[in-house]
């Protein structure tokens, strides 16, 4: 089966996923590339069950691959500013998925504009989301990194 025959969806987050995510964000090569710092597992659950599924403001759907949990895509506020992130387990990187999850969640978060702010060597994050018309506006500094800022109109 090649990677265009993968069934790639989003649904609302069900407390099972947070289990796919906290692994994800646990992986090595992922916390090399994204810069984050991982949360112990309590530290990750709380905030994931009060700042991100408690708040009515934030969107925040499950990325599926033939029914199989892929990662997180969610746009939250910060001040008046309406952010996007997203997240996808290894096995799912370099095969299309992020561009099409992202897609179909541009097509539900309606808030423009919308903003990203990746590491700036993420090369393959910032390239995503420039194919999906977010435009480099500048850099900003997160701790001892330089993060591209990026804003869909």
């Amino acid at each position: 089966m090649s990677d265009d025959d993968v069934d790639v969806r989003l649904r609302d987050v069900v407390e099972a996923d947070l289990e796919f995510f906290l692994a994800y964000e646990h992986d090595p090569e992922a916390v090399r590339r994204s810069r984050f710092t991982p949360r112990p597992r309590e530290e990750f659950l709380r905030h994931w069950r009060t700042k991100v599924l408690g708040d009515d403001t934030v969107l925040v759907q499950t990325v599926t691959v033939d029914e199989d949990v892929a990662g997180s895509i969610v746009a939250w506020w910060d001040g008046d500013r309406r952010f996007l992130g997203y997240w996808l387990g290894r096995p799912y990187w370099g095969r299309g998925i992020g561009g099409r999850a992202l897609a179909l969640f541009l097509e539900r978060e309606q808030n423009r504009p919308l903003h990203a702010d990746p590491v700036g060597d993420n090369t393959g994050s910032v390239r995503l989301l420039e194919k999906h018309g977010f435009r480099r506006t500048g850099t900003v500094r997160h701790g001892d990194d330089e993060h591209v800022m990026l804003v869909l109109a």
